[in-house]
């Protein structure tokens, strides 16, 4: 296992890690603290325009049957539809779903860096209220529609929920930041594609994942603003804590039962994939306009290597995956046990 490069300093022009000392590690995490500290009229300003853009929505407004329709006729209509929705698809609506299921993870996360006694406590309340909702409407559609068989998906994410998600990055804030980043983007991806595949045989859940894919899109570009003002305050370190966690992330799903499985299916329907990681990475490199980052100190500058060797590194994994691939056969208990076999 390599080395948590962030509990290690640099020596000479030879880049030998040495471990860092307790008084390194606890002035650079006082740093990082001062500038989340200094950043909060910032983040205050930042909630305030997400707050007048946003549109707020509920659950109950979405499912609800349209005016002047028998909710019964409504719902039956729903079931009829959802019929033809592949395997393939329900597979990936219901790792959508448990994804955004894991929310109580990730505001644990948050809360111990954002902590209590500042303005991010109120980000992190708005966007777990925020986000909420994205759980319980897939959720409740889902029960209504009977689009997967609902005891194994709350079996799942029973199993979900008591496995806990426990990263690298949360001993870091500025890690926090690139990951949310990342992860958001990702997700929007995920439950757009989703959108666009269903929408076919069942218009309502096509507009569900659109509004929940809009919704992540917003959520990213208030992280990507947060890691940029970090960026303009303590440059070499945040490239440090993004040079540990670009390379790859982990979905907050990845210790749903059959994950693997899940993701592979995504991953083949075109849905989300390392291609797709790729793009995301090049485009964050591109707007944090790393590359042109200068008054770096000598970690600072191996973190920019790093950072920009990135996308080749993934876009030869995506290709050998691709070449590799074969047809494969699936089945999931929550999609009924059918199989199905992709490409």
């Amino acid at each position: 296992m390599a080395p948590d490069r962030s509990r290690y300093r640099i020596e000479g022009n030879g880049g030998i890690l040495l471990p860092m000392s307790m008084n390194d590690a606890a002035r650079k995490m006082g740093r990082k603290i001062e500038v989340l500290r200094d950043l909060e009229p910032t983040v205050h300003a930042m909630q305030a325009e997400h707050e007048t853009k946003r549109e707020l929505w509920f659950p109950s407004e979405l499912l609800a049957a349209p005016e002047g329709i028998d909710p019964d006729a409504h719902l039956k209509q729903l079931r009829e539809r959802v019929a033809g929705i592949p395997d393939a698809a329900r597979a990936a609506l219901a790792l959508n779903t448990l994804t955004e299921e894991g929310l109580p993870h990730f505001h644990r996360l948050l809360a111990v860096y954002l902590g209590d006694d500042s303005h991010w406590r109120n980000w992190n309340n708005l966007w777990t209220a925020e986000e909420d909702r994205h759980g319980t409407v897939l959720s409740e559609y889902m029960r209504d529609t009977n689009v997967v068989d609902q005891r194994k998906m709350e079996q799942l994410k029973f199993e979900y929920i008591k496995a806990g998600f426990n990263p690298e990055w949360d001993k870091d804030p500025y890690r926090v930041f690139v990951y949310t980043t990342l992860q958001e983007r990702a997700t929007q991806h995920s439950h757009a594609n989703t959108g666009r595949v269903v929408e076919e045989y069942e218009p309502l859940l096509g507009s569900i994942l659109a509004k929940i894919a809009m919704e992540e899109a917003r959520h990213f570009t208030f992280y990507r603003k947060v890691f940029t003002e970090i960026l303009k305050r303590d440059p070499s370190e945040a490239l440090r804590s993004a040079a540990h966690v670009l390379p790859s992330i982990d979905m907050p799903g990845i210790t749903i039962p059959g994950f693997k499985d899940f993701s592979d299916v995504i991953r083949r329907s075109g849905i989300y994939g390392p291609r797709d990681y790729m793009r995301i990475v090049q485009d964050q490199l591109a707007h944090w306009r790393i590359e042109a980052l200068e008054g770096l100190d000598e970690w600072g500058r191996k973190a920019q290597e790093r950072m920009l060797e990135v996308p080749g590194r993934l876009k030869r994994i995506a290709d050998i995956m691709e070449t590799r691939s074969r047809a494969k056969t699936f089945a999931f208990e929550v999609a009924f046990a059918r199989e199905f076999v992709m490409e």
